[in-house]
């Protein structure tokens, strides 16, 4: 049965590739089944919490990996070996540090506000 539909699939798949009248017709298809049944995505996630919570999950990764990727845009660097900051890591992941050699992480960025001299009177 799995092979069945497997293949009934790639048949569909290719149709709509190669045929501009068959695509027509399933996006029309489409439409007028999710007209007729507006509130179906709502009650899907309402009642499939699980479901949800996977997707809000797989959103963030994609959302992570889209402003990882706008990183590539931005080309100043800075040699920590060089820098008197210090570098915590933080998480379950730290701990097998070691064996890692690429990592997924979170920037908390703190500047330090230089104090003003007080104004001394003079008494």
């Amino acid at each position: 049965m799995d092979c069945q539909r497997r293949r009934r699939s790639d048949y569909h798949r290719q149709k709509l590739s190669a045929d501009a009248e068959y695509a027509q017709v399933a996006r029309d298809s489409q439409r007028k089944w999710r007209d007729a049944h507006p509130d179906y995505q709502k009650q899907y996630w309402q009642s499939h919490p699980e479901a949800a919570e996977q997707n809000r999950q797989r959103q963030r990764q994609r959302d992570r990996k889209r402003r990882v990727q706008s990183l590539v845009k931005n080309n100043s660097a800075f040699d920590l070996k060089r820098s008197t900051a210090e570098v915590w890591l933080v998480g379950p992941a730290a701990q097998d540090f070691e064996k890692n050699n690429l990592a997924s992480c979170q920037f908390f960025i703190f500047h330090s506000v230089a104090e003003k001299p007080e104004a001394r009177t003079s008494s």
